[in-house]
């Protein structure tokens, strides 16, 4: 039996999101025994469809449909928390309400902020960003104050900025005890196995 069996994984999601990354995430985690859940802003609706693209019409545009809201749901009944690559956290940082003027001081409100947040404040879960995915964390960079990653170029000044230690691993992976990040969503696989490494040692040595 895997060790993530009958385990949830929560992956946060947005439009502009990488149709084959989610689907590797889903393969993966349930090949392993888990439930994955994908979430994302309803905006107060039952559910929501966003699209893998919005930039071009030539591209073939996949869709997906979700129906768990992140501001209900609690990050500690997950095993795995991760946020997923290219714009989505930019997508999640958004300051509700969707389209306001908002204020400097709202940076941490977002849901997607505050369920990472929460999540990085229990060793016990593991947690991972790939590529783009650390602007999620930024709003709040004492969570990421000292903390080894690895991230996409794109967003390495703002994660350097909030205090992190990057770290050029030739392997395009870092992990930092409860913290795995990956280089790029072409490192999907190491990635995804390096999260199942780190929560297999958790596991056997969790912190009380």
């Amino acid at each position: 039996m895997s060790i993530l069996e009958g385990k949830k994984i929560a992956v946060l999601v947005e439009t502009e999101y990488i149709p084959s990354e989610v689907q590797y995430y889903q393969e993966f985690f349930t090949a392993q025994g888990a439930e994955v859940d994908f979430m994302t802003y309803l905006w107060g609706k039952q559910q929501r469809t966003i699209v893998s693209d919005v930039d071009s019409e030539e591209k073939n545009v996949e869709k997906m449909v979700i129906t768990k809201e992140i501001a209900n749901t609690n990050p500690n009944d997950y095993a795995i928390v991760l946020t997923a690559a290219n714009y989505v956290a930019v997508r999640l940082r958004e300051i509700p309400p969707m389209g306001s003027l908002a204020n400097a001081d709202l940076v941490r409100s977002p849901a997607a902020v505050r369920f990472m947040a929460n999540a990085m404040m229990n060793p016990n879960i593991v947690k991972g960003a790939l590529c783009h995915a650390l602007w999620i964390l930024t709003p709040v960079p004492e969570l990421l104050k000292d903390r080894k990653v690895i991230c996409h170029t794109v967003v390495l000044s703002d994660v350097k900025n909030a205090g992190a230690i990057y770290v050029p691993d030739e392997s395009h992976i870092v992990v930092d005890r409860d913290l795995v990040t990956g280089r790029s969503a072409a490192d999907i696989k190491s990635y995804c196995e390096a999260l199942l490494d780190t929560y297999k040692k958790i596991t056997s040595n969790p912190i009380k």
